[in-house]
């Protein structure tokens, strides 16, 4: 399915007058970082490059495409548009890299005409997924070691559901309920039942603790004695005993979704402890975001369940990345609007680091021009309009767990507060 229509007018508008004027043939870089981070945060993460180099091979307008846009457009617009490929190249980090004010997280080059085609497609994925991985590598360093499962498909728009999936993996989730996402990415499908299979089971003649009972006995026949059974339907402490009776203490875990999670997961430990099931382990979830989990981080608590907050970038849903003409034919240019500044010129960016590892400062220098030390963070992504590798999300989770290593201790810290490191802009000679 063609990608070509996931733009704004205007791009196409503007396409239109450079074609006109002969403007549209200059060699030209656009850039794509963020200016600040999100309110309180100390870094970023970057995610969603994989899903536009994807996106590119399908970037294409076809005829039902061109019907949307003739009415606005000429005839040399339409012509252009009919045959329309990328054919230039970008560079960028690699996906799981972290990212600060300034960052030239992408960087397109090419003629203006297909550059500037580019740029809605490109915000709109890496602001969302920048958006959801930065939030959740928060939450993953709040688990410290401790599995998190993506569950939020029911609390977004449904494909924004399979990319907050992708993009909260590479951040670290163990995997996510969303079964596109499994198909579409290789992310772990993971999930068992809600409270309403407890409740499919009420009689009449019975008692809910033998409702119960009949759930867990028919989930546990059909999934195995592996299984997690939710025990917070009608009464924890029962729903704990109705549990380790129908699957016995041999029990993969127990999910509490509601209540005081700390007490209660202090209280079920006790339990399931004295009825032998000491290996059995207990998820939580119900609104959890990066500071409930780090408030649960001294109780027994095995893993968590994430929805609302992490497909929503946890009170941060959009990375505010934005896309500017940096360099025409060569020469450097620059927006000089209060608040809105850009530097110019085509640039790359290297990481300092004391020899421990842990980084203290970002270079941001023209391309071709990296300071003596340091790891350098842009690499080719594309060359004349071809990807030069396929993503890769074990690469990537890598990526961001070494990178959250890397951090000065104040940069793990989920108050309010500075960017963890400084980035200084080197500017060209």
């Amino acid at each position: 399915m063609t990608q070509a229509l996931l733009t704004d007018k205007y791009e196409l508008t503007m396409l239109a007058a450079a074609l006109r004027d002969g403007t549209a043939g200059r060699r030209t870089t656009f850039e794509l970082f963020a200016r600040r981070l999100p309110d309180g945060r100390r870094y970023g993460v970057v995610a969603g490059t994989g899903r536009l180099l994807e996106a590119l091979g399908d970037f294409v307008f076809d005829e039902p495409s061109l019907a949307t846009v003739a009415g606005f457009l000429d005839s040399a617009t339409m012509d252009f548009l009919r045959d329309f490929r990328f054919g230039g190249d970008i560079d960028g980090y690699a996906e799981g890299e972290l990212y600060f004010p300034g960052s030239p997280v992408l960087s397109v080059t090419g003629t203006f005409a297909e550059c500037v085609l580019l740029e809605t497609i490109a915000l709109s994925m890496l602001n969302h997924d920048c958006a959801v991985a930065s939030a959740a590598a928060r939450m993953v360093s709040a688990a410290d070691g401790r599995p998190l499962i993506e569950m939020g498909s029911r609390r977004t728009h449904e494909q924004a559901a399979v990319a907050a999936a992708r993009a909260a993996y590479i951040a670290g989730f163990a995997g996510s309920s969303n079964l596109a996402a499994a198909a579409r990415y290789d992310v772990p499908a993971l999930g068992t039942s809600a409270h309403a299979f407890t409740m499919l089971h009420a009689d009449a003649d019975g008692t809910t603790d033998e409702w119960e009972q009949a759930a867990f006995r028919a989930q546990v026949a059909a999934l195995g004695v592996g299984t997690t059974l939710l025990v917070d339907t009608y009464d924890v402490h029962n729903g704990v005993a109705n549990a380790i009776t129908a699957a016995g203490p041999e029990l993969g875990a127990v999910r509490i979704d509601s209540g005081d999670l700390g007490e209660l997961a202090r209280q079920v430990r006790r339990q399931l402890d004295a009825l032998g099931a000491t290996g059995t382990t207990i998820v939580v979830s119900g609104d959890m975001d990066e500071h409930a989990i780090a408030s649960l981080r001294a109780d027994p608590v095995d893993s968590f369940g994430v929805g609302t907050s992490v497909v929503t970038g946890s009170g941060a849903p959009t990375a505010g990345m934005v896309y500017k003409l940096v360099e025409v034919d060569g020469i450097p240019v620059e927006k000089r609007s209060s608040h809105k500044q850009s530097h110019g010129g085509r640039k790359a960016a290297t990481r300092l680091s004391r020899p421990s590892g842990t980084i203290v400062e970002e270079v941001v220098h023209p391309l071709g021009a990296p300071p003596a030390d340091g790891r350098l963070l842009t690499v080719p992504l594309v060359r004349a309009g071809a990807v030069l590798a396929a993503p890769n999300l074990d690469a990537a989770r890598e990526l961001v767990a070494r990178g959250l290593r890397s951090l000065p201790w104040e940069g793990l810290a989920l108050s309010r507060g500075e960017p963890a490191i400084p980035t200084r802009q080197v500017a060209p000679q």
